[in-house]
C-alpha cells in the first residue's frame, strides 16, 4: 500500500467474549467459554488492516494498567503504538454470545479523559498529512467534549489526510457540521445511527439513498450505509452501488463492521474502483466473522469472498425495492 495508514481509538476496551447456551434475563447463565481480546473499533481497524499487510500507525487513548494485551497484540502485527498513556484502566466491554449468533453487549465503564488528552493525541498525528489515509472510529470517553472526534478530522483533513470516519450520535452530528474544506473523505453509519443522526426514519430505500446522497453536498466524498444482512450500499460521487453479503458463518459479529471499515481503507489506499471497493469491504467484514477476536483471515481466502460479493447499481437495487 502506498499511502500511510493511520488508526484513531479514543475509547478502546478489553473485549470479554463470553459464550453461552442461551441468556434467560434473571437465571443463572453458565458459561461454555470466555477470552479476552484488546479491542475497540479503532484497535479492530488496524489489527484488520495489518492482517492484510498496511503499514499501520496507531493512535489514540490507552490505560497504562492494563495496556498489556493491547501492546503484545501491537507487537505481533507490527502495529506502530502511538497512543497516549492514561493513568485509570482501560474499560472492558462485555460480549455474551450465545448459541446462534446473537450478542448481548454489557459496556463498563473506563477512564476519563481531559481536552490536555485530546491535545496529545493531536500532537501524536502532528506529522500525519497529504497522502495519509486516517481512520477514526468508534465512541468518546467521557470528559470530551462531543465535537472531540471531528476536531481531530477536520485538522487532518485541512492537511490534506483523507479521513474514514465511524462515529455514531452527537461525535458524527458535529462531523457534519464542519465545513466542506474540513469535512471526512468517508463515512460509515448504520441505517439506525444515520436515522438519529438526521432524526428522520428511513425504512424506504429510495428515503435512505436520499439521504446518503445529500451528504456528499457536505463535502463527504463516500458515503457507506451498512444494513446488516441486507448488505450496504456505498454512494459516491460519480458511482453508487449496492453490495450483498455472501453466506454468513457462524460466529461474533462483534469487529465485523470494523473490519468493513479496514476494508474500505484498504481499497482507498490501493485506488479501488467503487465496485471492487465495495467487494473488498464487504469480504473483510464477512471474513472476520471467521475469526474470534480482531482478526482476519489469510489474504487468500479474502480475495476468494470479495470475488463472490455481488454489486450492483444502486439503480437497480432500488427499483426492486
Amino acid at each position: 500500500m502506498s499511502a500511510d495508514l493511520h488508526t484513531v481509538a479514543l475509547n478502546p476496551a478489553v473485549d470479554l467474549t463470553v459464550g453461552l447456551s442461551q441468556l434467560v434475563p434473571g437465571e443463572v447463565a453458565r458459561a461454555r467459554s470466555a477470552r479476552h481480546d484488546p479491542g475497540g473499533k479503532g484497535v479492530n481497524v488496524a489489527s484488520c488492516l495489518a492482517d492484510w499487510g498496511g503499514r499501520v500507525a496507531i493512535h489514540g487513548l490507552l490505560g497504562a494498567e492494563n495496556a498489556a494485551r493491547f501492546e503484545k497484540l501491537f507487537a505481533a502485527k507490527g502495529i506502530a503504538d502511538r497512543m497516549v498513556r492514561l493513568a485509570e484502566p482501560t474499560r472492558t466491554n462485555i460480549k455474551l454470545l450465545e448459541e446462534g449468533g446473537r450478542t448481548t453487549d454489557v459496556n463498563l465503564p473506563g477512564f476519563s479523559a481531559s481536552a490536555r488528552d485530546l491535545a496529545a493525541v493531536a500532537d501524536s498525528l502532528a506529522d500525519v498529512g497529504k497522502g495519509a489515509l486516517v481512520a477514526i472510529s468508534g465512541s468518546q470517553p467521557p470528559g470530551l467534549d462531543d465535537d472531540a472526534s471531528a476536531r481531530l478530522a477536520g485538522g487532518l483533513a485541512r492537511r490534506g489526510a483523507r479521513v474514514m470516519l465511524d462515529v455514531s450520535g452527537a461525535p458524527l452530528r458535529a462531523a457534519l457540521a464542519l465545513p466542506t474544506d474540513a469535512a471526512p473523505f468517508a463515512i460509515k453509519p448504520n441505517r439506525h445511527e444515520l436515522e438519529d443522526c438526521l432524526c428522520r426514519p428511513l425504512a424506504v430505500r429510495a428515503d435512505l439513498v436520499a439521504a446518503a446522497q445529500g451528504l456528499l453536498d457536505r463535502g463527504i466524498a463516500l458515503v457507506v450505509v451498512s444494513l446488516g444482512t441486507e448488505g450496504a450500499i456505498f454512494v459516491g460521487r460519480e458511482a453508487a452501488v449496492h453490495a450483498a453479503p455472501v453466506a454468513l458463518s457462524h460466529g461474533s459479529t462483534v469487529g465485523a463492521g470494523d473490519a468493513m471499515v479496514a476494508g474500505i481503507v484498504s481499497a482507498l489506499a490501493e485506488g479501488l474502483t467503487l465496485d471492487r471497493l465495495a467487494q473488498r469491504a464487504t469480504a473483510f467484514s464477512v471474513g472476520k466473522l471467521r475469526n474470534a477476536g480482531p482478526h482476519l483471515p489469510e489474504n487468500t481466502e479474502l480475495r476468494s469472498l470479495a470475488s463472490a460479493v455481488p454489486v450492483r447499481p444502486l439503480a437497480a437495487w432500488l427499483a426492486e425495492g
